[in-house]
């Protein structure tokens, strides 16, 4: 039995340092060799799990060398699996300065399995039909979706669905506890978490995709509950069952563990008390973190402003990435609603800056959702709180957990102030406004492009949106047509009047769906070429063995900077 449990997965990755997050059987220390770099960690332990985060460093800017990855004096990987026998070793690509970005990204993937029946259920994965182009074990069936290799993936919320759980992971639940009493087949705690990331990341060729792309995450709702702080009464509700307590603290813990540690470089993560506390420990066994990361998640939840799951980071000159927590950092209480805290709110007014040619922006959910279905939620969160009086009020809430109205539009404030930030970038009031302003997000099961421009005056940077989901959960056939009503012009308009009955002000943009739907399972990717910002969609196809799909080309889009 190999002692390497999950793993390796490539996470944050610079032009000379990069990390490895592995979970082995037993209390270990692990070893990550690449090239001439060497460098190790021991496993620290949380609710009977192990696991190393192995951090290089003194790496060659913009090569791309071969890893190996010990458990005490054996080597793990790469695995002598069978199941890998046809995948390229596992590289570390460093970042090489100066070299235009390409970024893969999306988001909302279940963990089902790849055969006919799973793509009959589920479609393609288009994370797997990617990984299988990467490794050179299949072709694109189309025109040709680009480079094998992006210089890293930015998954935007649903990594895993803690909710709509697949059968193998409910036989696991019917192991362990009764699926007849709450939770039923949800996830109860971090047990189940472990191995529902288990399930997400073992399948050979999307294992091999994470063991050689670089990648950043956040979460969205699905990975902890649907509609997670959809609103005050959500919340309440949540919190009056003998069993939420311990779903939120098993999810941050776990994410906490699985996702977040990544996603911070070297200085990031050195300021993390919790992370601290385990890079200095020198005892002679293995440390048990569990108190403390469960604590930390408690804390989290319950005062979010004790905790920053949101980050950036800089690609030389060229870009900026940060990726905003739209979900544990929001302002629920009625009259004070918020995507984001005033700290939060404040962190995210500090990154977003001028003096660079692109600035990204990663949130799950579309900041600008189709003008129509935006225009509803802002009227919906107007009646509740009191636009058309009490009765209003608790009709308005009512909706609200109801129809999902819980995107930034039911969070005008929220809204707001994250277009005025942006408006001051792009009209250079925070130096040098970069050529485009781009949105990258997911969740609403279906993919466009939007730009956007100010109501009032004129700005040098292009405001984009662009929405890549799902990965693998595609939209019910019944909705589809919905949201391709709720993205045309006229239903902006329509929307626009809605609101203005509930006295919503007129946002500081305006904008429009100018690309797409699509419906595809995709994988997007983004690359910043000389002429200004390259986007496509990419598919997964099956032509003979639904094992083997074919990568294709769903969309492109070129915007001009």
């Amino acid at each position: 039995m190999t002692s390497l449990v999950l793993g390796p997965l490539l996470r944050y990755v610079d032009d000379t340092t990069a990390t490895v997050w592995v979970e082995t059987r037993d209390a270990a220390e692990v070893i990550v060799v690449a090239g001439g770099q060497r460098a190790s960690a021991r496993t620290f332990a949380v609710h009977g799990h192990h696991y190393a985060l192995v951090e290089l460093a003194g790496l060659t800017p913009g090569s791309r060398t071969p890893y190996v990855v010990d458990v005490d004096d054996a080597q793990v990987w790469p695995s002598t699996d069978p199941a890998f026998a046809e995948f390229p070793p596992s590289v570390i690509s460093t970042l090489q300065p100066g070299k235009p970005l390409r970024m893969a990204f999306g988001s909302c993937r279940v963990s089902v399995d790849h055969d006919a029946a799973g793509t009959e259920q589920f479609g393609v994965d288009a994370m797997r039909a990617y990984a299988l182009f990467m490794a050179g074990i299949t072709e694109s069936g189309s025109e040709d979706p680009g480079e094998r290799w992006p210089d890293l993936a930015v998954f935007l919320g649903d990594q895993v669905y803690a909710d709509e759980t697949s059968d193998e992971m409910r036989a696991f639940i019917e192991q362990r506890r009764d699926p007849e009493q709450a939770p039923w087949f949800e996830l109860k705690d971090y047990e189940e978490y472990a191995h529902l990331y288990r399930l997400a990341w073992s399948d050979p060729a999307n294992r091999w995709l994470l063991s050689t792309l670089p990648t950043a995450m956040i979460f969205d709702d699905h990975d902890i509950r649907d509609d997670w702080n959809t609103s005050w009464t959500w919340r309440q509700d949540m919190e009056s069952t003998s069993w939420w307590h311990d779903r939120i603290v098993g999810g941050l813990a776990s994410y906490w563990v699985h996702q977040h540690l990544g996603n911070l470089g070297p200085e990031e993560r050195a300021v993390d008390e919790l992370w601290k506390r385990i890079t200095a420990y020198d005892g002679p066994e293995e440390l048990d973190v569990s108190d403390a990361v469960d604590a930390l998640a408690d804390r989290a939840d319950q005062h979010p402003e004790t905790y920053r799951w949101s980050y950036s980071r800089d690609f030389d000159t060229q870009a900026r990435l940060v990726v905003i927590d739209s979900r544990a950092a929001r302002v629920l209480e009625p009259e004070r609603r918020s995507m984001l805290d005033d700290g939060e709110m404040m962190w995210l007014d500090a990154q977003l800056q001028g003096d660079l040619d692109h600035l990204l922006i990663g949130t799950s959910l579309p900041y600008l959702l189709a003008p129509g279905l935006h225009h509803i939620e802002s009227f919906g969160e107007s009646i509740a709180e009191g636009a058309w009086g009490g009765p209003g009020r608790r009709l308005g809430e009512w909706a609200r957990k109801r129809a999902d109205l819980e995107h930034w539009g039911a969070f005008e404030r929220g809204f707001r102030d994250v277009a005025g930030l942006v408006l001051e970038v792009a009209a250079g009031r925070r130096g040098r406004a970069p050529r485009t302003i781009t949105f990258l997000s997911g969740d609403v099961h279906h993919s466009y492009v939007a730009e956007a421009w100010p109501r009032d005056g004129v700005v040098a940077s292009r405001i984009l949106q662009a929405v890549c989901s799902p990965i693998r959960n595609p939209l019910p056939r019944g909705m589809r047509g919905f949201t391709a009503l709720a993205a045309k012009r006229a239903t902006g308009k329509v929307g626009r009047l809605l609101s203005l009955s509930g006295r919503v002000p007129r946002e500081p943009i305006r904008w429009s769906v100018t690309e797409g739907p699509w419906y595809d399972n995709n994988l997007a990717v983004l690359e910043l070429a000389p002429a200004g910002l390259r986007l496509w969609w990419n598919a997964g196809e099956v032509v003979d063995n639904p094992e083997r799909p074919v990568l294709t080309r769903v969309a492109t889009v070129d915007a001009i900077g």
